[in-house]
Parts: structure tokens; sequence; C-alpha cells
């Protein structure tokens, strides 16, 4: 397309000069009287039009960055009344004349802007494109352009999500699984996947203040094995890092196993279970589980209207470790009932199945009595609870309310007919609470002998693991006495 060349001609009444942020187009009201400059609009979709048409997407918008009135069809446009009036836009107005697709439009008035001359032009972005006012495009020649810049931009855009799908089939992430809630609840204990993106929004804001553990050390480390993020693959995002944490504690895999999975270095694997390890342990330790009496009573099963009372059932669990090679240090974590070296803790929970207290764990070596002492609890009860224990949870001298217990023997031949009855319903009662711990040992980190390498963050693991169970399933115990 010829164009003729030209100069702009300064305007000596222009105060404050206004340019047009379009690339190659020198456009300046310092120069031009002609031409009228406009703001981007407040309709959200629309100005992501006009970014996009521009080819700006990291454009810093403000209240001066403007388009002139050559990249609009005169269709847009609305003359003002008077002379001293403004030029508008039409609402839906969009820039579609540039450069790059060959379309020049004359403003109207322009007829003698061609022979108008500044010995000084100003060029934008060290580039100067001349531009011929005077010429007028072909409309069929546009639509048709128009049609075909829009095509080949919805095949960039088509072939841009096929290789997104096929990297994303490809990598080891979250994303590959979001459409299996079979996988997301083999990988994560999440019970659906709408389970998991809901528990993810409660906690990704707080996790862009997440303080990484070691990320000095861990950047040396790499450093110094030429293993850096770049050498192995892209940084993993934060809701795959979250997912990696998941992984870990549902299958209990090695790290180097999940470091060739998210494509990693295993040091960075053991950065990011350590940290979101004590992100969830304070996150979730920041929310308050134990519940008010009125709260339990209103979501009291009816399978506990006989213990109408029943503030918490509790019981202890034990964590397999890997053996001490002390044999002094064997002793204080060997527990003489699996006749293996353990941790132990108890939990705590609500009549309906919510988990409500988790305990610290301890050395197997502490009894039961001085675990329910050092854990805290006893100051949370009130005389008019009630807890519901194992037979052989003798605390009764340590706490303020009453005791539900299944029944034991201890030196008598046989029990009264009250006390078995008593001890068969408690005991269906207690086989809630199993369950529940159940729910904490189907992550297999648990399942399995906990190896020394991570008895250092072991009750936060633990913990997590524990507070976690109320946010990936349903009600353990549906039916309550108000429903």
């Amino acid at each position: 397309m010829a164009s003729r060349k030209f100069k702009y001609q300064r305007r000596e009444d222009s105060k404050a000069a206004e340019h047009c942020c379009v690339p190659l187009c020198a456009a300046s009201s310092r120069f031009n009287s002609v031409l009228s400059f406009h703001t981007f609009p407040t309709d959200e979709g629309t100005r992501r039009t006009w970014i996009h048409n521009i080819r700006r997407e990291k454009l810093n918008i403000t209240s001066h960055t403007r388009v002139c009135s050559r990249h609009f069809i005169r269709h847009y446009l609305i003359e003002p009344s008077n002379p001293s009036g403004r030029r508008l836009l039409r609402k839906g107005a969009v820039p579609t004349l540039f450069t790059w697709n060959g379309f020049y439009v004359a403003e109207p008035g322009q007829k003698d802007v061609c022979s108008q001359v500044d010995e000084n032009p100003v060029p934008v972005e060290g580039h100067h494109v001349e531009h011929d006012y005077c010429a007028v495009h072909d409309p069929p020649a546009a639509d048709k352009a128009l049609d075909q810049t829009e095509e080949l931009r919805k095949e960039v855009e088509r072939l841009r999500r096929q290789v997104e799908e096929l990297s994303m089939s490809q990598r080891f992430s979250l994303g590959r699984f979001a459409a299996s809630d079979d996988d997301i609840r083999f990988y994560t204990r999440f019970l659906t996947h709408s389970h998991l993106m809901a528990f993810w929004k409660l906690i990704e804001p707080a996790s862009h203040n997440m303080i990484h553990v070691s990320r000095l050390r861990a950047n040396t480390t790499m450093s110094e094995a030429g293993t850096a993020g770049s050498a192995l693959g892209q940084p993993v995002q934060p809701i795959d890092e979250f997912f990696l944490f998941m992984v870990y504690l549902s299958l209990g895999l090695e790290q180097r196993d999940l470091a060739h999975r998210f494509n990693v270095h295993e040091s960075t694997v053991s950065r990011i279970i350590t940290t979101w390890a004590n992100f969830l342990y304070t996150i979730l330790g920041s929310v308050r589980i134990w519940m008010s009496e009125e709260a339990v009573k209103a979501h009291l099963p009816i399978e506990f209207q006989d213990y109408p009372d029943t503030q918490v059932v509790m019981d202890c669990t034990e964590l397999r470790c890997q053996t001490r090679s002390s044999l002094l240090l064997q002793s204080d974590v060997f527990s003489g009932y699996t006749f293996h070296c353990t941790f132990k803790g108890f939990i705590g929970m609500a009549p309906h199945g919510a988990i409500t207290f988790v305990s610290s764990l301890y050395a197997d070596s502490v009894t039961d009595k001085e675990l329910f002492e050092q854990s805290g609890i006893i100051s949370l009860l009130k005389p008019g609870m009630a807890i519901m224990v194992d037979r052989d949870f003798l605390v009764d001298e340590c706490v303020p309310c009453k005791v539900y217990r299944t029944a034991y023997l201890s030196r008598r031949e046989r029990m009264s007919a009250d006390e078995v009855q008593e001890t068969q319903s408690t005991a269906r009662l207690m086989v809630h609470v199993e369950r529940l711990i159940d729910r904490v040992k189907q992550n297999k980190l648990f399942d399995t002998v906990i190896p020394l390498s991570i008895t250092g963050s072991i009750n936060e693991l633990y913990t997590v693991a524990c507070l976690l169970v109320n946010y990936q399933n349903g009600p353990l115990v549906k039916a309550s006495l108000k429903d």
C-alpha cells in the first residue's frame, strides 16, 4: 500500500500532549488537532479486548493511557455537535486498525493533513512509521483480512491448549488427575476433587506468606550438584507442592520416588514436605476444633441417646518407628503391646465423628494416664460433661466429670447383667473412634514403620493428618437426635 510522506504539524495551543500507546504509532496531540485520544474502557471484557488487539498484554494502564482515533473504524466514532466538543466512542467500541494488518482510515477533516510539515517528528519505540492519513482502506478487503486474522488467532489458541493438555498428561501434577475422583481419593485421601479444591481455597491466601524451610541451603545443594530447577523441569507450582505433600502422606512414598514423579531434585522434595508440614500444622492448628457443650448436643447422634452428656470419645493409637541403634533410646519408645518401637498419642472425637482433640506424640514408655495429664485436655473438661474411654484408660481420678468406660472383671469372676449390657453398649460406640483412627492411618506414611529421618517432624505430620480428616471425608456418624 503506497503512502505519502509527511511530518506532523506542531500545535502551539497544546498545553499537555497526549500520546497513542499502540506500538508503531507516533500520534501525539501536540502535533495533530484532527486526531482524538481515548481512554481505556472501564468494562473488564472490553478492556481486555483493547489490550489484546493493540498487542500490549503487560501494559500498565493509567488515566493518561490513550489510543488515538485512527485505530477505530468510523462507525465507532461519535462526532461532536459543536466545534468545541469532544469526539466520543460508541459503547463497546474496540480498536481494529493497525500498521501490522495494513489498515489506515482517514479521519474526518484530514484532507489537508498530508501537506502539513514539521521538521522534528517524534519516533515511537525507536522506530518511526510514516502514516498516510489520506489513504482509505477497501472495506471488503479489510473485513476479509480481519476474518483471516481471527481464524489464525483461534488456531493459535487451539494449538496452545493442545500443547498444554499434552504437557499436563505427561506431567505428574494435580491437574492430571482432576477429572478422576478415584485418583484424587487414592493420592490425597480427599473424597473428591471438589473437596480438595474447597480446602485449597481455604489455605491458598495464607500460602502466599509461607516461609520455605532451608531454602538457601536447598538452593546451595542443588547448585553444587548441578541440578537446579531449570535442569530438571519447571518449578513446582504451589498447588502441586501441596499435592506432593498429600501424596507423601497418603502413599508414604520414598522421597526419591517423589523426586522422579515430580521431576525435581530429591532435596527439593524434602524441603517441600517439611515446609508444608509446618505450614499446615500452623494453619490448621490455629482453627479451634474443640466444640462447646451446646454444639456437641446439637449434633448428638441417635446412637448416643443413652449417653447424652458425652462430650468426647477418646482412644490411644501407636505409630511404629524405625529401631534406634542405642539400646537406651530403644527403651524409651519400645512398646510391650506391639513389641516394637513406637510413638503414642490419643485422639478425641465428638459423638458425631468430628475430631475435636489431638494430643502430641510421646514415647511409648509413657503411661495412658501420664499421656492424658500431659495432653492438656483436662482443662477443657467441665463437671457437666462426660467422656467415653476404653477399659484400660484409668483416668477417673484426673477428670472433673463423669467417665463412661467398658467394664472389666478386675478380681471378680463375672460381671453383673447391667455391667454386661453397658459394656456392650459402650463397646459399640467406641468402634466409631477406632474407625476415625483408621481414617488417619489410611495415610500409608503412618501405617508403616516411620523412618528415623523424619522423626524430627513426625509430630507435625501426624497432627496435620489428624486435622485433615475433618476436611477430607463425609460425616462418620450421620444421624443425629434432631434430624
